[in-house]
């Protein structure tokens, strides 16, 4: 007997069904869903507003003035798109209410020609400016039709949308199924656990996200939503670092005080105390009965590679292997030189492993690994390959660790006899956000600078001012320094009017920089011509590199002083604060500028980074102001994601999450009671990869 097709005529409706089985959606209007990461029915449920109107709150259209800020509602009385003498199209619409009428207009967006049409209800929000009267240029708008009923008193739901299914739409879709799929809904938290926080039920708090009667209501939705992301977050990071903790099986560290002590006395300068801390953190958690898993987070030039040098050395004074794994050959190299240098002394010298190695090279170095003597290998993802087998591996260290996969760190980890692990991340952020994203990891925080590190000046320059900076670039370049130009994107487009890097690499090398030595490097590069650009800029060959943020995690060059950044709004706040830790490395004075004529919300968040060098401050503000997804790149696989919760804004939630998450696993290590059946399901159910990694059982 053949089995109906989900969705088909009787076919039951769960919530894993594909969502292009759905009543009314098919597998054209499926592929704009895939877009927005829906693929089941319960990725549509979960697919929550990312804004709501309040339409009761709109100002009438009379009352509107020249520099206010608002939200009105009109209904489309007349429209169409004017040209304009420097070739730009603009679409304008008069819109109208009870009363009065409004002219709104669309520089360069002539394609609404074609989603707004007479009779239509639009809600838009933005500034109003005095143009041959009064005249709305709307930052946001949602169009509810032509049937669409004026009369205020809703709370409308604003969706993230994508090209052939907008709002209207959407909402249309969910409105039809919703009633269906939250008959589905299962409750996962004990009742207990719920009027402990307290939180709405699951399904009703859906409800109130969708379809709320007021924004007070959809607020309360959200925070349940929220608060599972937490928790859920809490449950799987607390066991993971129970699983990740286990005895290891008789290796324990002692601290001999030879190798240690010989690094201590042969370092050409004193330590900071935060150094002195992590340092003793580090040899604490390695002189455990324990496995460490730990992450070492510091700013640009804040002393990492030292405290990672003396975790080794401890290693190696016990007998055992410790390996360093970093993103690039190049830094691969760079680290192996510097840590030489300081090794020289105590009769060491580090052992690299590169992709890059020749054949006998590598041979020679995979035979070292495979030894069981102590040693400090230093390499890229080729110390993770089959071929390299470590003969007594005791510690792991990875450096720019958000820059690997999971599976990459995890098969660091996995070379060795349940080896201890140190993670190291140039990108600060502060201590309460750090055991929230790495709650399976404990954590140590440098927040001192050594000493006799200059401070980088840092300028904010408007576009009109490109000829002086330019001229400033080409000085230092001429008193034999080096210099940076960064851009936000490779090549230019018709989409935007971005200057892109290849095009005015051209422009700078045949123009403004004739007379010195220019270099373009960009992600599309192949792996070995950019570690030769890089290896030539280091060694002095080329004077000025026009770069993407390819150079984010690159080499010292001591002699660069200038960081030239190009359309600054582009880049987060601690994107440009690692790329200004590119400068200042050397004895001379440098400079970072950035250069591009901004908008006040945008200059005022470019004066921030212009007044301070601190890293976590600077990771505050870009977290207040973008979120997480700037400050830790793209998500990595497997690792819980936030779809509603945000750790910063939602500060209290998350305190009330983690003390649920220790408090249930306080009772129910293993959530194996049948009070906690649905919550174990679920946890697998969304979570299935980070369980996997993670090792929660």
């Amino acid at each position: 007997m053949q089995t109906p097709r989900p969705g088909a005529r009787g076919a039951r409706v769960t919530l894993e069904m594909p969502v292009q089985f759905l009543k009314g959606v098919g597998e054209r209007r499926a592929e704009s869903l895939h877009r927005l990461g829906i693929r089941t029915a319960a990725d549509l449920l979960y697919h929550v507003p990312h804004r709501y109107e309040d339409a009761s709150t709109v100002t009438p259209i009379k009352e509107v003035e020249p520099g206010m800020d608002v939200t009105v509602m009109g209904r489309v009385i007349s429209k169409g798109v004017l040209p304009t003498r420097k070739g730009l199209r603009i679409f304008q619409a008069v819109v109208e209410d009870r009363s009065g009428m409004l002219e709104v207009s669309w520089p360069g967006q002539s394609f609404l020609d074609r989603s707004i049409n007479k009779g239509d209800l639009l809600l838009l929000s933005g500034p109003c400016r005095f143009y041959h009267g009064r005249q709305l240029q709307p930052r946001e708008y949602v169009n509810l039709g032509s049937g669409a009923d004026e009369d205020g008193g809703r709370v409308l739901s604003v969706y993230p949308v994508t090209e052939g299914l907008g709002v209207r739409q959407f909402r249309a879709l969910l409105d039809q199924h919703l009633e269906g799929l939250l008959l589905l809904v299962e409750e996962f938290l004990p009742d207990t656990l719920r009027a402990s926080v307290p939180v709405l039920p699951l399904a009703e708090a859906l409800r109130r996200v969708h379809q709320p009667e007021s924004v007070k209501a959809a607020m309360q939705g959200r925070e349940r939503l929220a608060f599972d992301e937490l928790f859920m977050m809490h449950v799987l990071h607390r066991r993971a670092n129970a699983v990740a903790r286990v005895p290891r099986h008789g290796i324990t560290f002692t601290v001999r005080r030879t190798l240690t002590r010989q690094l201590a006395d042969a370092l050409p300068f004193a330590l900071t105390a935060a150094q002195k801390r992590a340092i003793r953190e580090i040899s604490d958690d390695m002189c455990s009965s324990q496995r460490m898993h730990r992450l070492l987070q510091g700013d640009v030039g804040s002393g990492k590679t030292i405290v990672a040098l003396f975790a080794a050395m401890l290693a190696m004074e016990n007998g055992y292997q410790a390996a360093l794994m970093v993103p690039t050959e190049l830094l691969a190299e760079q680290h192996a030189r510097s840590i030489g240098r300081l090794l020289q002394p105590l009769g060491l010298d580090p052992v690299l492993l590169v992709g890059g190695l020749g054949a006998a090279a590598r041979r020679a170095a995979e035979a070292k690994l495979a030894a069981a003597e102590p040693l400090l290998a230093v390499g890229t993802h080729a110390l993770i390959t089959s071929r390299s087998a470590f003969g007594r591996l005791g510690l792991a260290m990875v450096d720019e660790q958000h820059r690997f996969g999971v599976e990459q760190r995890a098969a660091l980890g996995a070379k060795g006899e349940s080896p201890d692990v140190l993670l190291m991340s140039a990108t600060p952020i502060p201590r309460s956000l750090a055991l929230t994203v790495y709650g399976d990891l404990d954590v140590s925080t440098l927040d001192e600078r050594p000493p006799g590190r200059k401070p980088v000046t840092t300028a904010v320059r408007p576009a009109s001012a490109r000829d002086k900076v330019l001229s400033f670039v080409s000085s230092q370049v001429a008193q034999g320094r080096q210099a940076y130009i960064v851009y936000p994107v490779i090549e230019e487009s018709e989409k935007t009017d971005l200057k892109a890097a290849t095009t005015m690499h051209a422009q700078l090398a045949e123009g403004p920089f004739k007379a010195h030595r220019v270099a373009l490097l960009h992600g599309k590069v192949p792996a070995e011509e950019r570690d030769d650009i890089m290896r030539r800029f280091r060694d002095g060959e080329i004077d000025i590199l026009v770069a993407t943020t390819v150079i984010e995690v690159g080499i010292d060059v001591a002699n660069a002083t200038v960081m030239l950044i190009e359309h600054p709004e582009r880049f987060g706040l601690s994107q440009l604060h690692q790329l200004r830790g590119r400068v200042g490395r050397g004895a001379e004075e440098s400079f970072c500028i950035l250069l591009g004529s901004v908008g006040h919300d945008a200059y005022e968040r470019l004066r921030l980074f212009a007044s301070t060098e601190d890293g976590f401050e600077i990771a505050r503000a870009d977290l207040r102001l973008r979120g997480m997804g700037d400050l830790f790149g793209a998500q990595q696989s497997g690792a819980p994601a936030f779809r509603v919760a945000d750790p910063v804004r939602d500060e209290a939630l998350n305190v009330k999450a983690r003390e649920a998450a220790v408090a249930i696993l306080g009772e129910d290590a293993n959530l194996g009671k049948a009070t906690h059946a649905a919550l174990r399901r679920v946890l697998g159910q969304r979570y299935a990869r980070a369980l996997e990694l993670f090792r929660v059982g």
